[in-house]
């Protein structure tokens, strides 16, 4: 082939292939639109932030923000954790199945959750001590869920009171997550005040008959209020902020209950009830006159057995991996719950939830909601409230792409053709 043919035009000067490979300095005008400077953010919180493009991201942010002992309480679980990795690989393997060519130009992520309309698929879901994490605790994240119609569930566990949650969120839907304490009358009283307080409805959580092994928390002398030890003063220095937080703003106790200095596998196993049966559900309802919600079921049979007593929906969930380890994963149960008692009852799931794809993904093999817990609390660690935001947008975000590269248009199009287990 004659050299001429091999000529090519670039920036104006044909060049040939022969000198292409020859160096020159390249003059200030090819050089100046490549240079574009980021916008200086002088918050480092909103610096920190705007460097986490994954909930992943927010929880390395996490790590490094508060002491140990905090942290590993939010990422840890049971005994050898297996329940959790094993959660979390579930959805890491999912395979999905995409449909081209379908105007996805914008979605819907809207549905119907006890009746009535929802933003997004997933919730809030309770988490004990929350103002250990930061001090803004569960008003920062009912704020968040205010503001984006998520709604948002405040644990017995809580360390805002019921009262306050209300106050600080009044336009969210809140629910009201309950153990069953020995005292009946406690329980009774909290239900009583969470009514008054506008919460929508009641989530009775059934898988904590006794505390979980949850050897971080035992490792690190987990307690609430935190213990100063040699380790937590050492821990003082590399945390100066949190620490300041923790001093400086209204004592950290639980909102619900009195004062408490010792491990929290002592208090549950002092303070929830071990003997619960079916018939303390006539009980709850006795109580409570909204919507019951169930968390914590882990079989074909007790999800049968919850819809048969009329509950309203049921959360197929094993804590969070926190509990009984080598749990079933709770996305492995979906499909069968859903096909043996749908039609009666709303079945929700929770666990190893990471990503908006996890949520679509959990939606399309028939999940009504999905609970999301360690992951806006990554998002608080990280930032306070703004963390939060943070964690919402992502998970939205996530959830819309992933439904465009679907090739569905609502949440109401998806299906078990778009998603399945490997």
């Amino acid at each position: 082939m004659d050299r001429a043919e091999t000529f090519r035009r670039l920036g104006g000067r044909t060049v040939s292939d022969e000198n292409m490979s020859e160096r020159q300095l390249p003059k200030w005008s090819e050089i100046k639109p490549l240079l574009r400077a980021r916008p200086v953010q002088l918050d480092p919180t909103d610096r920190r932030l705007s460097r986490a493009l994954t909930i992943a991201d927010l929880r390395t942010a996490a790590r490094r923000r508060v002491p140990r002992a905090v942290f590993d309480y939010t990422d840890g679980a049971a005994e050898g954790e297996i329940s959790l990795r094993r959660a979390r690989r579930m959805f890491q393997t999912l395979e999905f199945s995409p449909s081209a060519l379908h105007d996805v130009s914008a979605v819907d992520t809207s549905g119907v959750v006890l009746g009535r309309a929802a933003a997004v698929p997933f919730a809030f879901a309770p988490t004990g001590f929350t103002r250990l994490m930061h001090h803004e605790g569960e008003r920062a994240v009912a704020r968040v869920a205010e503001r984006h119609g998520i709604p948002y569930s405040l644990s017995t566990m809580g360390t805002t009171s019921i009262e306050d949650v209300a106050a600080a969120a009044p336009g969210a839907r809140k629910w009201f997550q309950l153990y069953v304490w020995r005292d009946r009358g406690a329980g009774a009283e909290l239900m009583t005040r969470a009514n008054a307080s506008g919460f929508e409805a009641l989530m009775l959580t059934v898988d904590v008959p006794v505390a979980g092994n949850r050897l971080r928390d035992v490792r690190n002398g987990f307690s609430i209020p935190p213990t100063l030890t040699f380790e937590t003063v050492a821990d003082i220095a590399s945390h100066p902020a949190w620490w300041a937080n923790l001093l400086t703003t209204r004592p950290l106790t639980f909102a619900s209950l009195s004062g408490w200095d010792r491990t929290i596998a002592e208090l549950i196993d002092e303070l929830f009830d071990p003997t619960m049966t079916m018939a303390d559900l006539e009980w709850v309802r006795s109580c409570w006159p909204g919507p019951l919600i169930i968390k914590g079921i882990q079989s074909v049979d007790d999800a049968r057995r919850m819809a048969d007593a009329g509950v309203d929906a049921i959360v197929l969930s094993n804590h969070g991996g926190r509990q009984l380890d080598r749990a079933p994963v709770p996305l492995s149960l979906v499909p069968e719950v859903v096909d043996t008692v749908g039609d009666r009852t709303e079945v929700w799931v929770d666990t190893g939830v990471m990503s908006g794809a996890d949520v679509v993904a959990a939606v399309a093999l028939g999940a009504r909601t999905v609970l999301v817990g360690r992951a806006y609390l990554y998002g608080l660690m990280a930032g306070g409230e703004r963390g939060v935001e943070r964690a919402a947008n992502i998970l939205m975000r996530e959830m819309r792409r992933t439904m465009q590269l679907l090739g569905v248009r609502s949440i109401a199009e998806l299906n078990r053709g778009h998603a399945r287990i490997r």
